[in-house]
């Protein structure tokens, strides 16, 4: 891999079983042997150095036969349960607390009950249009029989990891880029699926499956960054001609509402006159609007064409002629 590529850092989880007993146990090994120590101290007194033989002799294999009693006691915490073998037979599930198993007999195996992380490497693969991806992810699950995810399954957390990748190939297989970017949480179901469906035999429990991060070509990348930019540009078009479509059709009702009333239009003029507001780069020459209408009249009288009340007069005479006759 080269200098300038990228390295992710993952959290690594805590493994193993938390040893509780080992104190346990040694404070139950050497409070009994120290005071059987003093006991045969106390009887016996010895002076000479065959006394001192003779109290050794006896300590030492007490004290070997305690500390083997003694090997035999576990403690589990209260989200581990202890899986007990004897002879290589399953034998019992003990826990949480104390629990005790024969020396040299039986063997136990601690599993831990708790909600455990697996995560899932990058994964190579290629979709139904034929694009390259790399897609990783992490596992949630826990264990719900520990009998089960003992005898029935080497390791429990690589098995479940492994299927998990295997499926997480499987299904993105048949799904388009698009589909893979739009629907993630189709896809986190799916792979959930066919992960529990194999694993409900071995004594686990699948919370959830999540895809963290879908890494494609950088070519790719910048081409899909294209057609974004594009698409967004399309929709505020379309947004600004939509916009000025119903502007257009607003005014045109209220140039047609105010050609109807009367006086609208010269409260519209002092609205605006009253918009325009007082400052040294705005000048205001006020012309009233009923000298206008008095200069075209003059006008169209001067040039010989008939102003309005002309007209109304004249179409009254001419309708009342027609009624007469």
């Amino acid at each position: 891999m080269s200098s300038g590529a990228s390295h992710k850092m993952y959290v690594e989880p805590h493994r193993g079983h938390l040893s509780l007993g080992g104190s346990l146990r040694r404070v139950v090994f050497l409070l009994p042997v120290l005071l059987v120590v003093l006991f045969l101290y106390a009887a016996m007194r010895p002076v000479t150095e065959q006394d001192w033989i003779i109290l050794v002799a006896l300590a030492v294999p007490i004290a070997v036969v305690w500390g083997i009693l003694v090997s035999g006691l576990r403690l589990a915490a209260q989200w581990e349960r202890g899986v007990v073998l004897r002879l290589g037979k399953f034998q019992s599930v003990k826990g949480p607390g104390m629990m005790y198993i024969i020396p040299f007999v039986d063997n136990v195996r601690f599993v831990d009950l708790r909600l455990l992380a697996v995560n899932i490497p990058s994964q190579q693969v290629i979709t139904k249009d034929n694009v390259p991806a790399a897609i990783d992810g992490v596992l949630f699950f826990l264990v719900s029989d520990a009998e089960k995810a003992v005898i029935k399954i080497q390791d429990f957390a690589f098995a479940i990891a492994q299927y998990a990748q295997a499926s997480l190939r499987d299904v993105v297989g048949g799904l388009s880029l698009d589909e893979l970017l739009s629907e993630r949480e189709r896809i986190q179901q799916r792979i959930a699926e066919i992960v529990e469906e194999h694993i409900r035999d071995w004594g686990l429990h699948l919370d959830s499956v999540r895809l963290q991060d879908i890494e494609m070509p950088e070519d790719l990348k910048r081409i899909m960054s294209r057609q974004a930019s594009a698409e967004r540009e399309k929709r505020a078009t379309i947004t600004k001609a939509e916009g000025d479509k119903i502007a257009a059709t607003n005014l045109a009702a209220a140039a047609l509402i105010m050609e109807q009333t009367r006086g609208a239009m010269k409260l519209r003029t002092l609205q605006t006159i009253d918009g325009l507001g007082a400052g040294p780069a705005n000048t205001v020459v006020m012309f009233p609007v009923e000298l206008t209408d008095s200069f075209k009249a003059a006008l169209e009288s001067m040039s010989g064409k008939p102003g309005p009340t002309t007209s109304i007069a004249q179409s009254r005479v001419s309708s009342d002629s027609s009624t007469s006759g």
